[in-house]
């Protein structure tokens, strides 16, 4: 039995020892996994059960010169629509009908930019069917451009699979949500939702409907729609461009204006976050691995009060016009700073406000007299006598005429048989008699101009033209119109009938000489300014959102100056002032302060001439420049009393410039 004993009693403790050391075993793996590599499985666990979000940054703010918040923003929800879910046309065409009723049941707007009119009485192209987004479309697809506006619906129906049943009212509006969608597997299909909406989506059977929270434009302004410009998502055929920037593809981005202008310095940077859920989907836990950065504060040269007088002072100049003979009437006015290059104020009329654009999108689109044209930078405009002070510029500079020669203003011009212009009071049945170059800007003499204007020769003029940046891209930053000027080579680019006798009708600014408004206001402050020539810009500075730190501010020299003399400079600025004291008198009168102007009209029409406007102020020491032109305006002096009510303005106290610090606006 003792020698049984002791073999079991080894056996015993042979698996006693496989046990402690299986234990042991344990014990390390169990510490290995919760202490040593816990990190690294607590993670996994986490990825297996989190998503990783991109937190959109805050765009920067705009505001005035002093401060004034012009754009801001605020917390919206967001609807976005994938068609990546769908299985055929039939099924999201169905979904789409859905979420539009919703949307009209609770009076939400929704991204529609289709150029065919939602009112189907009849189907009508809008005015931006030559946009650039719709004819890419047309080309992708090879839909012809000439389709008539219902022949382009039925099309559309086909192209998208819209089903018969469906009346024309709905298949247009499928057709405006397919066309966004068309490139791309989704898009914010409406960017301000009422909650309401919002819980009515979350409680419903919307497939391809996700919320979101982003932030939307606020715009504390009614004026300067032009300058101030709107965002939009990317387009398509834009991506390429922007995700080398490191934007996400339906990131909102500038698309006129100082918010495109300005992007890179109003664009946040956006910020990452990871949301963990359990099983059953519930939130469980969020982490920031990178906070977002809002964007900068851009501060603009405008004066928005100014920019405020400047808009009213014109719309109702040309309302009173439009009362009197029922004409439409676009026009434009623009204030500069002179040394500098600043732009004040800029109008455009008519206008638009910003904050209804979507609401007002289809009527703003389909209004004749282009609400949404910026004339001030784009509209180009023959100067008429307004041009008069760069032609006796280059005539004195260049010799052919002094301060006091005299022409005697024979009241036809014979030099050409043909062509032999007349001056403009020949038809009151009198002359100018003898008059100098002051007295002949003053009284706006023809006779006098024909006869320098071909002496100083085509080519002499358009030098000085040039330099006092007439006729070419100012460089602005929101971008304009180049015009033209007068010249043989150009009438022959664009086979337009050139004789010598063109030079004369140049030199009282009309021929082919076309400026914009821009144009006209800085080539006045470059003359007044001693000749130094300033790019025109809007931008002054830019801090950071906090306004704790200084990123730019525009410091630029003259980009060159017009060699004049002074007795040059003193004998055109005094033929303008003269008129301010003489035949304006009346309207001068009233001003603040002393100015010197110019008036001109250009023919458009037998019977019809636009309207053209130049002023500074004061006098002595000139501080800012005015243009302005009103289409179908008639005498230049009917915009006299304009231009005082915004020297006015810019000169008294109606205006407060107090600085307004403007604080952390991100989100309101």
């Amino acid at each position: 039995m003792e020698k049984n004993v002791k073999p079991f009693r080894r056996r015993l403790a042979v698996l006693a020892g496989l046990g402690a050391v299986a234990l042991l075993a344990f014990l390390i793996a169990l510490y290995s996994a919760q202490v040593v590599k816990g990190g690294e499985y607590r993670a996994k666990s986490i990825a297996s059960n989190a998503t990783w979000e991109t937190v959109d940054a805050s765009r920067g703010i705009l505001t005035d010169r002093n401060g004034k918040v012009l754009v801001s923003n605020r917390l919206t929800y967001t609807l976005t629509l994938d068609k990546t879910g769908f299985t055929d046309n039939a099924s999201l065409n169905d979904a789409i009908v859905r979420l539009i009723r919703l949307c009209q049941k609770t009076e939400t707007l929704w991204v529609d930019t289709l150029p065919l009119s939602r009112d189907m009485t009849p189907v009508l192209y809008l005015s931006s069917v030559t946009g650039d987004d719709f004819v890419s479309f047309l080309e992708k697809h090879e839909i012809p451009k000439t389709l008539t506006a219902v022949q382009m619906l039925d099309t559309l129906r086909v192209l998208f699979e819209i089903d018969s049943s469906y009346s024309d009212a709905e298949a247009r509006l499928i057709a405006g949500v397919r066309y966004e969608l068309d490139g791309r597997s989704s898009y914010v299909f409406s960017e301000d939702v009422p909650g309401a909406m919002i819980a009515q989506i979350t409680d419903g059977d919307f497939l391809g409907v996700t919320t979101g929270v982003s932030s939307s434009r606020v715009y504390n302004t009614e004026y300067a729609a032009h300058i101030l410009g709107r965002i939009t998502r990317i387009y398509e055929e834009d991506w390429d461009e922007y995700k080398d920037k490191g934007y996400a593809m339906d990131a909102l981005v500038g698309e006129s204006g100082a918010e495109k202008a300005f992007e890179a310095y109003l664009r946040g940077v956006d910020g990452t976050r990871i949301i963990t859920t359990d099983a059953n989907g519930k939130i469980t836990g969020e982490l920031y691995t990178k906070e977002p950065q809002p964007g900068n504060t851009v501060a603009l040269t405008l004066d928005i009060d100014l920019q405020e007088v400047t808009e009213r002072a014109l719309a109702a100049t040309v309302e009173g016009m439009i009362d009197e003979d029922s004409f439409q009437r676009g026009a434009a006015a623009v204030v500069m700073k002179v040394g500098s290059g600043e732009v004040l104020a800029s109008a455009s009329y008519p206008t638009y406000d910003l904050s209804k654009f979507s609401e007002e999108y289809e009527a703003l689109l389909s209004d004749e007299r282009l609400p949404m044209f910026n004339r001030a930078t784009d509209g180009t405009y023959a100067p008429g006598s307004t041009f008069k002070m760069c032609t006796a510029v280059a005539a004195l500079e260049t010799g052919v005429i002094t301060p006091s020669t005299t022409i005697r203003d024979e009241g036809v011009y014979r030099y050409y048989e043909d062509p032999q212009p007349r001056c403009w009071v020949w038809a009151n049945g009198y002359t100018h008699g003898r008059i100098n170059v002051s007295q002949a800007i003053t009284d706006s003499c023809n006779y006098f101009f024909y006869e320098v204007g071909r002496l100083t020769g085509q080519d002499a003029i358009n030098d000085y033209a040039t330099q006092f940046g007439l006729g070419k891209n100012t460089g602005i930053e929101i971008g304009d119109s180049a015009g033209a000027l007068a010249s043989e080579e150009y009438a022959e680019s664009r086979d337009l009938e050139w004789s010598a006798g063109q030079t004369l009708t140049a030199a009282i600014g009309q021929s082919y000489n076309l400026f914009t408004p821009l144009q006209l206001a800085n080539y006045t402050a470059t003359l007044v300014g001693d000749g130094e020539y300033y790019t025109p810009h809007l931008l002054k500075s830019v801090k950071t959102y906090d306004n704790e730190q200084m990123v730019y501010v525009y410091d630029e020299d003259a980009d060159h100056v017009v060699e004049m003399s002074e007795e040059t400079k003193e004998a055109v600025t005094k033929g303008m002032h003269n008129l301010t004291t003489g035949s304006l008198g009346g309207v001068f009168a009233d001003c603040v302060v002393s100015a010197g102007a110019k008036t001109g009209s250009a023919q458009v029409g037998t019977d019809i001439a636009n309207g053209v406007f130049v002023c500074y102020a004061p006098y002595e020491n000139p501080e800012i420049a005015v243009a302005i032109v009103i289409e179908k305006g008639g005498a230049g002096a009917a915009l006299a009393s304009t231009a005082v009510e915004i020297l006015n303005a810019y000169f008294s106290d109606a205006i407060d410039r107090g600085e307004v610090v403007a604080e952390n606006t991100l989100l309101k």
